[in-house]
């Protein structure tokens, strides 16, 4: 076992991290701050306006993003929540890629800012996740929505959570969910980062980086086998018939991308599967650094999205 596999030392690791995002995030620009994260394919341009929703684990923080389009009936939601190891909270991560779901696929876009670990340890993120998706689609009529066109989706941690929404909503019956967007999603948490490989000798994602973010979020390994961390895991058999329509996006020199494609073909064989898209010569996080290649994915997400929750054929 490496130093930061150990619980204290991957969380102690963790909240340095934490901090120091916050101090990046506050400067007036350069990698890392809130306005270069704002400032990102400026091309999309939509209102946005901050809503708290409560839920069991305090009240969760979340931007709304809205459609230009005013047709007069209140729009799809779609929900999205970002990425960060489980253990950055930074909910400007997705901006770029909300701000093109609302303007590309005409849906009002709900960006959750939701607890992390080590402070709220699994399963804190996906319970809370569920109690959003199911407050979302309970409150449309009040918000201006349409909560019976309802979408998830996030990148990185957020797919994973998103994952997790779209199984718990199966279990429960509900809410029904007509699409599942999973963006370079960790999906088997129990296999330890040492024993993935990559396209690449070096991907950006490295094995101590998980044992950092696995270990703060999952301290007992024997959790990390769990339904709602590791789907892909052969551990997981259980009958996925009914599940959300899932549209799966892999970067070719990600560390994840295994699971990524293993989780598409289990959702295929469950009839679940409506895309699996891996980009070309990309690596985890890829977009963040990459504006012409989230110039180009972004709009295919936007596609799926606007064909899923409204019905209609992408523009």
């Amino acid at each position: 076992m490496s130093l930061l596999a150990r619980p204290a030392v991957a969380a102690l690791a963790a909240r340095t991290m934490q901090r120091l995002s916050v101090v990046l995030s506050r400067r007036s620009s350069g990698t890392g701050s809130t306005a270069s994260w704002l400032a990102r394919l400026p091309e999309y341009t939509c209102a946005t306006r901050e809503l708290t929703i409560p839920t069991s684990f305090g009240p969760a923080r979340a931007v709304l993003y809205l459609p230009s389009d005013d047709e007069g009936a209140p729009p799809p939601v779609h929900v999205n929540f970002h990425g960060g190891g489980y253990v950055m909270p930074q909910v400007e991560l997705d901006d770029a890629l909300c701000r093109c779901l609302a303007v590309e696929a005409g849906v009002a876009v709900l960006n959750v800012d939701y607890v992390v670990a080590p402070q709220h340890p699994f399963p804190a993120a996906p319970r809370q996740a569920f109690e959003v998706v199911r407050w979302v689609a309970e409150h449309g009529g009040e918000q201006g929505w349409d909560g019976a066109r309802l979408g998830v989706g996030g990148q990185s941690a957020g797919g994973g959570l998103a994952a997790a929404v779209a199984r718990q909503a199966l279990e429960e019956g509900g809410p029904s969910l007509a699409l599942q967007v999973l963006h370079y999603p960790p999906l088997d948490l129990a296999t330890p980062g040492r024993d993935k490989r990559a396209a690449i000798a070096k991907p950006l994602l490295r094995p101590w980086m998980a044992d950092v973010f696995d270990t703060s979020y999952i301290p007992d390994p024997k959790q990390r086998a769990d339904r709602l961390a590791s789907p892909a895991n052969p551990a997981d058999t259980a009958d996925l018939t009914g599940i959300a329509p899932a549209l799966v996006v892999t970067a070719e020199y990600d560390l994840l991308k295994a699971e990524g494609v293993a989780y598409a073909d289990r959702l295929r064989t469950a009839g679940a599967l409506v895309g699996h898209h891996d980009v070309a010569g990309a690596d985890h996080g890829y977009d963040a650094n990459d504006e012409d290649k989230a110039r180009e994915v972004y709009p295919l997400i936007a596609e799926h999205v606007r064909r899923a929750l409204t019905g209609g054929k992408a523009s």
